[in-house]
């Protein structure tokens, strides 16, 4: 069983209070001694609270001053590798899904080059609606070779984390590489998000690999814009892994 910190319990309520409206962009957060008094907690357990929240992206740095809060949508750090539900779980988010459909088909070329094997090859394919709160967040199409995607044939995809799943199973997922753009949102997403035809989408298109470099997965996900934001901290003088590319 996970054992949370009481760091995360404060930042899980803070978080809370500016999903929920309570403390709205630019307002200032509670000071650290309001904090303590409320958590029972010592300083240095409520700053590292803080820090967190600041690492993505809710609230600004404060400078010797108290912290304000810049925005009011989740975020994901780019340090994630790629489970939506324990980032909705993380954010204080209830997750929840409801599968499209889960088939076993031969890859067309494109799906086959990302996925490197030849085409025609066998994968297991899932198309799913992520919910956040119970409200439509996000199109999930995830792809995997029939040697890891196997284990979805008989898996509830209804039931929770895919990611998880997989790990279960024995599945090595070691890294991922993201690809984030914008598309306008297509006949069949706009329906299931409850969207206009062509409404904007944050779309990113991610593949994972084993720790031998093996590709295992394949995915498109295709964000509301008002759900999710991504951020990145940067340290100067030090490499950071994003990449800006031409489409």
């Amino acid at each position: 069983m996970t054992v949370v910190q009481q760091y995360e319990e404060i930042a899980a309520y803070l978080r809370s209070s500016i999903r929920e409206g309570e403390l709205v962009p630019g307002d200032p957060l509670p000071s650290e001694a309001e904090l303590c008094r409320r958590f029972e907690s010592a300083r240095g357990t409520v700053r590292q609270a803080i820090a967190l929240l600041r690492s993505e992206g809710l609230i600004s740095s404060g400078q010797g001053r108290r912290s304000r809060v810049l925005d009011h949508r989740p975020t994901q750090s780019f340090d994630d590798i790629f489970s939506f539900t324990q980032w909705c779980l993380t954010a204080g988010i209830t997750p929840g899904q409801q599968t499209q459909w889960v088939t076993r088909k031969p890859a067309d070329p494109r799906l086959a080059a990302h996925l490197e094997i030849p085409d025609g090859a066998q994968v297991v394919s899932v198309f799913r609606l992520r919910l956040m709160d119970g409200q439509a967040a996000m199109i999930e199409r995830l792809n995997y070779p029939f040697e890891f995607g196997r284990h979805l044939l008989s898996f509830d995809t209804d039931s929770g984390s895919i990611y998880q799943h997989l790990l279960d199973c024995g599945v090595d997922i070691d890294t991922a590489t993201r690809t984030i753009d914008a598309v306008p949102a297509e006949a069949e997403d706009a329906a299931l998000l409850q969207v206009p035809a062509g409404a904007p989408l944050l779309r990113v298109r991610r593949r994972a690999f084993t720790t031998g470099g093996t590709p295992i997965e394949y995915s498109d996900d295709r964000y509301l814009h008002t759900k999710a934001s991504f951020t990145i901290n940067s340290t100067r003088n030090s490499p950071t892994a994003l990449s800006m590319i031409s489409s």
